[in-house]
Formats: structure tokens, sequence, C-alpha cells
């Protein structure tokens, strides 16, 4: 076994061990409400990872992010413009459904904040799109960058490194947001876009993913 094996294998095995400890966790009250844990899922090396809020009513139940309706609205948007969802990672930063799916207090945030840094380490994506502002304000702050609203970072690229990982972060809206207002759902799809076009070496992420 070649030492790129070995490692992808280790990077495998981290994910299985974060998927684990998370559907065990019990180190916020939200172990108390919920009936699954939804640590995250998708390709263990993918180019692109996609970071939500925290799960809805439908991950709860089944324990897998993004499946319930903003979840199919997020998979309509990717397909018009080319992407397969299981080219991707998905996960959230908080891995447990809030009750009546409030906001995510903060104590609930820094209880998952060390199982989203680890995901990023096992997976080192080279883009990271943030859906939200609770996923945006915490993948900026861990590195030092100032949040205040999603309107003023939408639509821009951060260059972050966490745990190691060099990326660029796309931060847009959740597409929760797009149910309640059609006129964002062409906003997520412009910022999606834009996190796989074209790089200035020529090629795109789109064609990595599409061989």
């Amino acid at each position: 076994m070649n030492h790129s094996s070995e490692q992808q294998n280790k990077e495998d095995s981290e994910l299985a061990r974060i998927n684990a400890e998370v559907s065990s966790c019990r180190k916020c009250p939200l172990y108390l409400s919920r009936k699954k844990a939804v640590p995250g899922e998708g390709n263990p090396r993918a180019e692109v990872m996609l970071i939500g809020e925290a799960p809805g009513r439908v991950e709860d139940e089944t324990g897998r992010p993004f499946v319930g309706a903003a979840g199919k609205l997020l998979d309509e948007l990717l397909h018009e413009i080319g992407i397969s969802r299981g080219n991707l990672y998905i996960t959230n930063v908080v891995k447990c459904r809030p009750p009546n799916n409030r906001d995510p207090t903060e104590e609930e945030i820094n209880a998952c904040k060390p199982y989203l840094i680890r995901q990023i380490a096992a997976v080192r994506p080279r883009k990271i799109i943030t859906l939200g502002r609770h996923s945006t304000r915490v993948i900026l702050s861990l590195n030092g960058l100032s949040f205040s609203e999603l309107t003023k970072v939408r639509g821009k690229v951060f260059k972050i490194n966490i745990a190691g990982v060099n990326a660029d972060v796309y931060p847009t809206y959740h597409p929760a947001a797009a149910l309640y207002n059609p006129s964002v759902r062409s906003v997520i799809k412009e910022d999606l876009a834009k996190a796989f076009s074209i790089n200035k070496g020529g090629s795109s992420i789109l064609d990595y993913l599409n061989g």
C-alpha cells in the first residue's frame, strides 16, 4: 500500500470515528431531544464541502443532512449547475436538531465545533460553501475574521486555513431562505455556480468532479 492510500484510509477512518462520536454525543442538551444525530455524508475526499447550520425535522428522523425541503431545493440547484451531490461532502455546524428548528445556541455551536474542524481536516476540501449566517460566522471566526451580517459577505471569497487545510470560502444563504423568499433562489444558484467556476489555470472544479 502506498503512502497516498495509507493517508486516504486514515482520513476515512477519522470520518468514521467522528460519525460514531457524534451519534453518541452528549456534550450539549440537544442529545435529550434528538431522534438521530446528523454527522454528515458524502465523498470523503471531496474537493468541495458544504456546511449548513443544523438539522431539521426530516434530518433528525433520518440521520442525514439536507434531505428535507431545503435539501431538495439544494439538490435542484446543484443539478441545474451540473453538480452531483455525491461528489461533495455535506455537513452542518451543529449535528443535532434544535427543538422547533430554533437557532442553535453558542453552547451548542461550541460543543460541535471540534467535530467540524476534524471533518475539515479529514476531507481537506479546496473550497467550502457556507450555507447561512451561523455556518458563515463560525468558519470565518475560526480565522479571526469578523462577521456582522450575511448580506455583507455573500458573493465574496475568503481564503482561510483550518487545521492546516487551506481553502476558499464562499458564503451564501441557506436554501431554507429560498423556501420563504423565492427571489433568494437565484442568488444561491449564482453563488454556488461561482464556487464551481473556472480557476486561473483554466480548468474548473466541474471538470474534476465530472471526470
